[in-house]
């Protein structure tokens, strides 16, 4: 199983990354773990084929994460002629949220009819689906508004286990999230620093002792962070890098 990051920056640009959008590829499962606003422009740098996709998971509805999603749709209805399924899957609200982002990109696409068939699935809290060859699990975190929804990802497929924090301050389900996983990508947004709805390094080293994941991979840093990757003693992604699980 190949995972790829196609973006790993903040919602700022910070060190010229792209926005967040990971691509995971095996030999039945195909998705994308959220699609930010810049996502589709790294998608075909990285000569993903579009049309294999099966399925996008979005953890949360902040244009870095969730703004890619309008041309993407669009690019697969006018260009890429996708014709097999496509479903996204999300926090409630998805179905609106969908329809929202999809008007104010381009006004009138929401009620084009596309040449494939699109579902959209909200998830509830800690209920498990099973999709397109894995098993999703959603845990509420803390990125904002109480309640959110904000979404950390616990993802098995083809014997392995891919975990992902999403955008989130410390909580404690984190270590559920990730405890044993095959890949760990945790957001690491500042290293000391501690600041509301966002996670930092040294916090998070304080519970790995009890997450013990197989590796870990740190994302969404911002320009406090790249500056200090030398020294950081944990794997630091980078736009293009790929993992094999």
């Amino acid at each position: 199983m190949k995972f790829q990051f196609v973006g790993c920056g903040d919602a700022f640009g910070s060190g010229g990354r792209f926005n967040t959008c990971f691509h995971v590829q095996g030999d039945q499962a195909n998705f994308l773990i959220d699609c930010g606003a810049t996502s589709l422009v790294a998608l075909k740098r990285g000569d993903v084929r579009l049309n294999d996709i099966q399925t996008i998971l979005i953890t949360h509805f902040h244009a870095d994460h969730f703004g890619g999603i309008p041309p993407l749709i669009l690019d697969a209805q006018f260009f890429s002629k996708r014709k097999s399924p496509l479903t996204i899957v999300g926090p409630h609200g998805l179905k609106d949220q969908f329809l929202r982002a999809m008007e104010t990109a381009y006004p009138g696409s929401s009620k084009s009819r596309q040449g494939f068939d699109l579902e959209l699935v909200e998830l509830q809290n800690n209920m498990s689906i099973e999709l397109n060859g894995m098993t999703v699990t959603p845990f509420q975190v803390n990125h904002g508004i109480p309640g959110g929804p904000f979404f950390a990802y616990r993802i098995e497929s083809e014997g392995r286990i891919i975990a992902y924090s999403g955008d989130t301050e410390w909580v404690d389900c984190l270590t559920e999230v990730g405890r044993n996983a095959d890949l760990f990508v945790a957001e690491a947004y500042f290293r000391d620093k501690q600041v509301p709805l966002h996670l930092d390094l040294a916090t998070l080293e304080k519970h790995l002792p009890e997450i013990k994941p197989k590796r870990l991979v740190l994302t969404h840093m911002s320009e406090d962070m790249l500056s200090q990757q030398d020294s950081i003693a944990h794997d630091c992604a980078e736009d293009g890098m790929t993992i094999i699980l």
